[in-house]
Protein backbone atom coordinates (compact mmCIF):
# COMPACT_ATOMS: atom_id res chain seq x y z
CA UNK A 1 0.00 0.00 0.00
CA UNK A 2 0.88 3.49 -0.99
CA UNK A 3 1.74 5.49 2.63
CA UNK A 4 0.94 9.08 2.34
CA UNK A 5 3.99 11.93 1.99
CA UNK A 6 5.04 13.10 5.43
CA UNK A 7 4.73 16.76 6.47
CA UNK A 8 8.12 17.99 4.35
CA UNK A 9 6.41 16.43 1.12
CA UNK A 10 4.08 19.66 2.13
CA UNK A 11 6.84 21.81 2.39
CA UNK A 12 8.06 21.12 -0.32
CA UNK A 13 5.70 20.98 -2.79
CA UNK A 14 5.05 23.79 -5.52
CA UNK A 15 2.23 25.27 -5.16
CA UNK A 16 2.27 26.35 -9.28
CA UNK A 17 2.31 22.16 -9.35
CA UNK A 18 -0.42 21.38 -7.42
CA UNK A 19 -2.99 23.64 -8.56
CA UNK A 20 -2.15 22.39 -12.08
CA UNK A 21 -2.43 18.68 -11.19
CA UNK A 22 -6.28 19.85 -8.90
CA UNK A 23 -6.97 21.94 -12.55
CA UNK A 24 -6.26 19.43 -14.65
CA UNK A 25 -8.14 16.20 -12.46
CA UNK A 26 -11.20 19.10 -12.08
CA UNK A 27 -11.61 19.61 -15.88
CA UNK A 28 -11.46 15.48 -16.52
CA UNK A 29 -14.55 15.36 -14.07
CA UNK A 30 -16.24 17.87 -15.19
CA UNK A 31 -16.32 19.79 -11.62
CA UNK A 32 -16.34 23.55 -11.89
CA UNK A 33 -15.11 25.52 -9.21
CA UNK A 34 -18.27 26.67 -7.12
CA UNK A 35 -18.82 22.90 -6.69
CA UNK A 36 -15.26 21.94 -5.89
CA UNK A 37 -15.36 24.25 -3.36
CA UNK A 38 -19.09 22.94 -2.04
CA UNK A 39 -17.44 19.22 -2.10
CA UNK A 40 -14.49 20.80 -0.17
CA UNK A 41 -16.63 22.41 2.69
CA UNK A 42 -14.86 26.04 1.69
CA UNK A 43 -15.62 29.31 0.38
CA UNK A 44 -14.94 29.65 -3.70
CA UNK A 45 -12.68 32.79 -2.77
CA UNK A 46 -10.54 30.42 -0.14
CA UNK A 47 -10.18 27.56 -2.33
CA UNK A 48 -8.63 29.86 -5.33
CA UNK A 49 -6.07 31.15 -2.42
CA UNK A 50 -5.10 27.83 -1.37
CA UNK A 51 -4.64 26.97 -4.99
CA UNK A 52 -2.29 30.39 -5.05
CA UNK A 53 -0.44 29.72 -1.69
CA UNK A 54 0.31 25.85 -1.73
CA UNK A 55 -0.55 23.09 0.56
CA UNK A 56 1.75 24.72 3.53
CA UNK A 57 -0.49 27.24 4.59
CA UNK A 58 -3.60 24.92 4.57
CA UNK A 59 -2.47 21.00 4.27
CA UNK A 60 -6.31 20.21 5.61
CA UNK A 61 -7.72 21.85 3.06
CA UNK A 62 -5.67 20.38 0.55
CA UNK A 63 -6.47 16.74 1.76
CA UNK A 64 -10.31 17.76 1.48
CA UNK A 65 -9.70 19.13 -2.00
CA UNK A 66 -7.95 16.10 -2.81
CA UNK A 67 -10.67 13.68 -1.31
CA UNK A 68 -13.27 15.66 -3.14
CA UNK A 69 -11.86 14.78 -6.51
CA UNK A 70 -11.21 11.37 -5.53
CA UNK A 71 -7.43 11.63 -5.80
CA UNK A 72 -4.64 10.18 -3.49
CA UNK A 73 -2.65 12.66 -1.81
CA UNK A 74 0.66 11.37 -3.54
CA UNK A 75 -0.70 12.17 -6.49
CA UNK A 76 -2.26 15.55 -5.43
CA UNK A 77 1.48 16.61 -4.39
CA UNK A 78 3.68 14.60 -7.24
CA UNK A 79 3.32 14.09 -10.88
CA UNK A 80 3.17 10.42 -12.11
CA UNK A 81 5.87 9.35 -13.86
CA UNK A 82 3.94 6.68 -15.77
CA UNK A 83 0.82 8.72 -16.44
CA UNK A 84 -0.45 12.69 -16.46
CA UNK A 85 -2.29 13.42 -13.46
CA UNK A 86 -5.46 12.55 -12.89
CA UNK A 87 -5.41 10.03 -15.64
CA UNK A 88 -5.98 6.50 -13.48
CA UNK A 89 -7.78 5.74 -10.10
CA UNK A 90 -5.94 5.31 -7.38
CA UNK A 91 -4.97 1.77 -6.56
CA UNK A 92 -6.79 -0.13 -4.47
CA UNK A 93 -6.87 0.49 -0.79
CA UNK A 94 -5.36 3.82 -0.95
CA UNK A 95 -8.69 6.22 -2.12
CA UNK A 96 -9.13 8.83 -0.12
CA UNK A 97 -13.33 8.38 1.06
CA UNK A 98 -15.10 11.53 1.85
CA UNK A 99 -18.33 11.54 4.30
CA UNK A 100 -20.23 14.27 4.78
CA UNK A 101 -20.90 15.01 8.52
CA UNK A 102 -24.63 16.04 9.72
CA UNK A 103 -24.40 19.54 11.47
CA UNK A 104 -24.99 17.76 15.21
CA UNK A 105 -21.79 15.04 14.11
CA UNK A 106 -20.45 18.28 13.26
CA UNK A 107 -20.89 19.99 17.07
CA UNK A 108 -20.14 16.73 18.37
CA UNK A 109 -16.72 16.79 16.76
CA UNK A 110 -15.80 20.65 17.87
CA UNK A 111 -16.62 19.70 20.97
CA UNK A 112 -16.50 22.87 24.08
CA UNK A 113 -12.84 23.95 23.31
CA UNK A 114 -10.02 23.68 21.48
CA UNK A 115 -7.42 25.67 18.14
CA UNK A 116 -9.03 26.42 15.20
CA UNK A 117 -8.92 29.37 12.17
CA UNK A 118 -10.91 31.83 11.88
CA UNK A 119 -10.84 33.60 8.24
CA UNK A 120 -12.13 37.19 7.51
CA UNK A 121 -12.26 39.23 4.40
CA UNK A 122 -9.29 41.25 3.20
CA UNK A 123 -7.91 42.31 -0.04
CA UNK A 124 -6.37 40.76 -2.07
CA UNK A 125 -7.26 37.27 -0.49
CA UNK A 126 -9.06 36.39 2.69
CA UNK A 127 -6.91 36.70 6.03
CA UNK A 128 -7.10 32.80 8.31
CA UNK A 129 -5.56 33.40 12.09
CA UNK A 130 -5.29 30.41 14.32
CA UNK A 131 -7.02 31.07 17.69
CA UNK A 132 -8.31 28.92 20.74
CA UNK A 133 -12.50 29.02 20.81
CA UNK A 134 -14.97 28.19 23.05
CA UNK A 135 -18.33 26.72 22.29
CA UNK A 136 -21.14 28.60 23.43
CA UNK A 137 -25.06 28.09 22.45
CA UNK A 138 -24.02 26.88 19.08
CA UNK A 139 -21.71 29.90 18.23
CA UNK A 140 -17.55 30.12 18.94
CA UNK A 141 -16.45 32.34 20.61
CA UNK A 142 -12.59 33.87 20.75
CA UNK A 143 -11.10 36.33 22.95
CA UNK A 144 -8.17 38.74 20.69
CA UNK A 145 -6.73 42.37 21.09
CA UNK A 146 -9.17 45.25 19.64
CA UNK A 147 -7.79 46.49 16.45
CA UNK A 148 -5.51 43.06 15.82
CA UNK A 149 -4.88 40.73 12.63
CA UNK A 150 -7.87 38.68 14.25
CA UNK A 151 -10.12 41.62 15.42
CA UNK A 152 -13.43 41.52 12.71
CA UNK A 153 -15.37 44.90 12.08
CA UNK A 154 -18.68 43.66 14.07
CA UNK A 155 -21.49 41.91 12.43
CA UNK A 156 -18.48 41.48 9.23
CA UNK A 157 -18.60 38.03 7.21
CA UNK A 158 -16.92 35.57 8.96
CA UNK A 159 -15.59 31.72 8.47
CA UNK A 160 -14.80 29.50 11.35
CA UNK A 161 -12.53 25.99 10.44
CA UNK A 162 -11.78 23.07 13.00
CA UNK A 163 -9.86 20.38 11.44
CA UNK A 164 -8.07 17.38 13.60
CA UNK A 165 -5.79 15.26 10.97
CA UNK A 166 -3.45 12.41 11.67
CA UNK A 167 0.71 13.09 11.42
CA UNK A 168 1.05 11.11 8.39
CA UNK A 169 -2.58 13.53 7.07
CA UNK A 170 -4.25 9.59 6.37
CA UNK A 171 -7.51 10.37 7.68
CA UNK A 172 -9.36 12.76 10.07
CA UNK A 173 -12.54 15.31 9.87
CA UNK A 174 -12.73 19.28 9.24
CA UNK A 175 -15.86 21.45 10.03
CA UNK A 176 -16.65 24.85 8.62
CA UNK A 177 -18.50 26.94 9.87
CA UNK A 178 -19.88 30.19 7.87
CA UNK A 179 -22.04 33.43 9.38
CA UNK A 180 -21.21 36.66 10.92
CA UNK A 181 -18.63 37.76 13.65
CA UNK A 182 -20.12 39.68 15.91
CA UNK A 183 -18.63 41.86 19.09
CA UNK A 184 -19.65 40.91 22.93
CA UNK A 185 -19.66 44.18 24.17
CA UNK A 186 -21.94 43.19 27.31
CA UNK A 187 -20.17 43.45 30.44
CA UNK A 188 -22.05 40.68 32.24
CA UNK A 189 -21.77 38.25 29.10
CA UNK A 190 -18.54 38.64 29.12
CA UNK A 191 -18.21 37.44 32.78
CA UNK A 192 -20.46 34.67 31.88
CA UNK A 193 -17.81 33.80 29.14
CA UNK A 194 -14.72 33.99 31.05
CA UNK A 195 -15.93 30.89 32.80
CA UNK A 196 -16.03 28.75 29.46
CA UNK A 197 -13.79 25.97 29.19
CA UNK A 198 -10.72 27.09 26.70
CA UNK A 199 -11.68 30.68 27.06
CA UNK A 200 -8.08 32.10 27.97
CA UNK A 201 -5.98 33.00 24.79
CA UNK A 202 -3.08 30.87 24.92
CA UNK A 203 -0.91 33.59 23.33
CA UNK A 204 -1.60 35.95 26.63
CA UNK A 205 -1.15 39.72 26.79
CA UNK A 206 -4.29 41.80 26.46
CA UNK A 207 -7.43 40.77 24.08
CA UNK A 208 -10.16 42.48 25.92
CA UNK A 209 -12.66 41.85 22.25
CA UNK A 210 -14.67 39.23 22.51
CA UNK A 211 -15.76 38.18 18.95
CA UNK A 212 -18.73 35.55 19.04
CA UNK A 213 -19.31 33.62 15.14
CA UNK A 214 -22.56 33.06 14.98
CA UNK A 215 -22.58 30.25 11.77
CA UNK A 216 -25.41 30.46 9.28
CA UNK A 217 -24.15 27.26 7.70
CA UNK A 218 -22.08 24.66 9.44
CA UNK A 219 -20.91 21.82 6.96
CA UNK A 220 -18.13 19.05 7.74
CA UNK A 221 -16.22 16.32 6.35
CA UNK A 222 -14.56 12.89 7.40
CA UNK A 223 -12.11 11.42 5.45
CA UNK A 224 -10.65 8.44 5.05
CA UNK A 225 -8.58 5.74 3.59
CA UNK A 226 -10.69 2.91 2.35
Amino acid sequence: MTRNPDLEAVRRANAADVARRIDERRRQLGVDDETLAREAAMAPAYLRHLLEVGPGFDAAGFVRVAAALRMTWTDLLEDRPDAPPGQSEPAAGVRPLLRHLTEPECWDLVGTHGVGRVGLPADPAPSVYPVNYAVDRRTVVYRTSSGGAAAPPDHSPASFQIDHLDDRLSEGWSVLMVGTAQHVEDVDEQERLLGLPGATPWAGGSRPLWVRVVPDEVTGRRIGGG
